[in-house]
């Protein structure tokens, strides 16, 4: 039997529903009874409501033409669907001909609802059973012959050309349904949110002043010499400004914007639902936050059961590698420090504190890797660790095939094999040295033998289901990247240290954990949040004296601390990338109407683009010569 690799099968799964829902005249998920799609138009009928129902009646559709077949007939597309037109027999010189009107042209067509002679009827449409005979056809924009995207769900076309043609990509099935499924989900938060719950609405600026830490922010110059506004990361000050003004439930689909370069699946501007609580604990938040996406959750998924399983942070990296793990497989990390330690191989002995040996069960994937396979895990290992990983294939008498293992003593190897659960045909991936390094090695590794057995036709991963999980617990400072010995907020500095080591700021900061949470979906972080400081000495001494930030910048916000804020907290989630997941899309690219590229361009206008001197002077701004 032919075996398709992980890619190949997601490409025809994803083809697969585009064609269906193509045939069933529409693709949105949602429940679409008792929605007039034809109100304050010039059509009756959308392409896709008709049925043996309006047998007889006159009816009047506009859309796309789809297809032709020869002039006696086609079949009209619209955003809800397609029907399929008869057309009038048009007499020399009288009438509007459709000869010469080329594919995915506009046009209005008027005429009779009529039901399919026997045996041509196509139960894969949803309008399969009728047919409509026109009477007349108006051509309200002829397209031109050849363009760039041809609107069928089976070619397949360069993310390039899609890009710089969207006006023409957002024709296709897929793009539509993925842009209704974003909008049915907006929606339906709306209505928990502020329907049920009483949240209020609030939109904030887009021009803003710099910030200290977190992400790169875009600058935006002003006619004041010297001086910019930023455009804001995210609403993070003004929903606590507005905790502080009494709003006490906030929320917002917000705008962000972050100068990130190229970072692969990013986009320099992208959406968050932003909400913001006063009086309320992280159970607060994790109650609302699971109510509110079963509540917009698409029908036709599988359901979510909430409550969503919760881990801590340091659990998380000891077993999976990763502070978002992909839960929908095992592969976990096994802690054999005490097993391999002092065992005979060099690499497996240090006297270093932090030093460890850890170790995964890839159950089974010694039957299907090759020798290249295993280059590559070895490869991409050693981007990681001067030592690479040791991988141990498991034979049929359980011998184990290594040029480090099989010097090992036979007990340490039976003790292993206990330990790991190892039987034949298992691998074995081992690696030694500091514990979040070695960890976050073996983590990458994982999702990559992953990733070669589903290329070879091996399901790892369930691509239907869907695994929420919170990770907690975070520690409230790491050591800094660019600064040496020095702290940087492990999310932002705005976030409080669970009470009872609020002491050990002032004398151990690095020890401190934080009341920060993160919610994953299927190993993709899709929201974070916290509660806050809102004590205005903390939050200055956080600042100042731990991340040493300069807090005059943030003056307004130390103030508003001081004048009677509520102990407050809130979270966001990336709505591009919950939406990706949902629609099974690989890139948020896919289910953002306009889109940018990796590099943060836009093909299809240009952007960004050079502006004239004249326009920059206005602004107290001159470029030197671009390379």
């Amino acid at each position: 039997m032919l075996k398709l690799c992980s890619g190949c099968q997601r490409l025809v799964r994803q083809q697969l529903r585009h064609v269906r829902r193509s045939l069933h005249g529409g693709g949105t998920v949602f429940n679409v009874e008792n929605k007039d799609q034809s109100s304050f138009s010039w059509r009756t009928h959308s392409c896709g409501e008709l049925s043996t129902a309006q047998v007889g009646q006159g009816v009047t559709l506009c859309g796309w033409i789809q297809h032709k077949r020869y002039d006696f007939m086609l079949t009209l597309r619209d955003a809800y669907g397609v029907t399929q037109v008869v057309l009038p027999e048009v007499k020399k010189g009288t009438g509007e001909s459709l000869e010469g009107v080329h594919l995915e042209s506009v046009i209005m067509v008027t005429g009779k609802v009529q039901q399919r002679p026997d045996g041509l009827a196509n139960m894969k449409m949803s309008t399969g059973e009728i047919e409509v005979v026109a009477s007349e056809v108006k051509v309200l924009n002829a397209s031109k012959e050849k363009l760039p995207i041809q609107i069928h769900d089976f070619q397949q076309v360069k993310e390039s050309v899609r890009m710089q043609f969207r006006y023409l990509d957002l024709r296709s099935t897929r793009m539509q349904h993925n842009l209704r499924v974003r909008s049915s989900m907006i929606m339906r938060m709306r209505e928990f949110l502020c329907n049920q719950h009483d949240f209020v609405d609030v939109e904030t600026p887009s021009l803003f002043r710099k910030t200290p830490g977190g992400a790169k922010e875009f600058l935006v110059p002003t006619h004041q010499p010297g001086k910019f506004y930023t455009l804001p990361q995210s609403p993070q000050q003004f929903k606590q400004l507005l905790m502080v003004g009494g709003i006490d439930r906030y929320f917002q689909i917000a705008r962000c914007y972050r100068d990130e370069g190229s970072r692969p699946d990013r986009q320099p501007e992208f959406t968050q639902v932003d909400i913001e609580m006063s009086f309320v604990n992280k159970e607060g938040i994790y109650s609302m936050i699971e109510q509110l996406l079963e509540y917009a959750w698409p029908q036709e998924k599988p359901k979510l059961n909430p409550p969503f399983p919760r881990i801590s942070y340091s659990q998380a990296m000891d077993e999976y590698g990763s502070d978002k793990p992909d839960t929908r497989f095992e592969f976990k990390i096994k802690d054999v420090t005490g097993i391999l330690k002092g065992s005979g191989s060099s690499i497996f002995n240090s006297d270093d504190e932090d030093f460890t040996v850890r170790a995964i069960n890839c159950k089974g994937a010694m039957d299907h890797l090759k020798s290249k396979d295993y280059e590559h895990l070895q490869s991409e290992a050693k981007k990681r660790s001067q030592h690479g990983v040791l991988i141990v294939q498991v034979r049929d008498d359980l011998t184990w095939k290594s040029p480090i293992a099989k010097h090992l003593p036979e007990t340490v190897r039976q003790e292993m094999a206990q330990s790991l659960d190892v039987s034949q045909g298992d691998m074995l991936l081992v690696a030694a040295g500091p514990n979040n390094s070695t960890c976050q090695l073996l983590g990458q590794l994982r999702l990559t033998v992953a990733n070669l057995l589903e290329n070879k036709g091996v399901q790892i991963r369930d691509p239907d289901a869907y695994n929420f999980l919170w990770v907690e617990d975070f520690p409230l400072f790491l050591p800094s990247e660019d600064r040496i010995g020095e702290l940087e907020s492990t999310h932002h500095p705005f976030t409080a240290p669970v009470a009872q080591h609020t002491p050990l700021i002032y004398s151990a900061p690095q020890k401190v954990q934080g009341q920060h949470y993160d919610l994953v979906l299927n190993g993709a972080e899709i929201g974070g949040g916290s509660i806050r400081i809102h004590d205005a000495k903390l939050q200055e001494y956080v600042l100042q004296e731990v991340l040493k930030e300069d807090s005059s910048c943030l003056s307004h916000l130390l103030d508003a601390l001081e004048s009677g804020c509520p102990p407050h907290g809130g979270i966001a989630l990336g709505l591009d990338r919950l939406i990706s997941i949902i629609c099974g899309e690989p890139s948020i690219r896919d289910v953002i109407a306009f889109p940018k590229t990796v590099e943060g361009n836009d093909l299809m206008s240009g952007a960004p683009s050079r502006v004239e001197d004249a326009d920059l002077a206005r602004y107290h701004l001159k470029v030197g010569n671009p390379k």
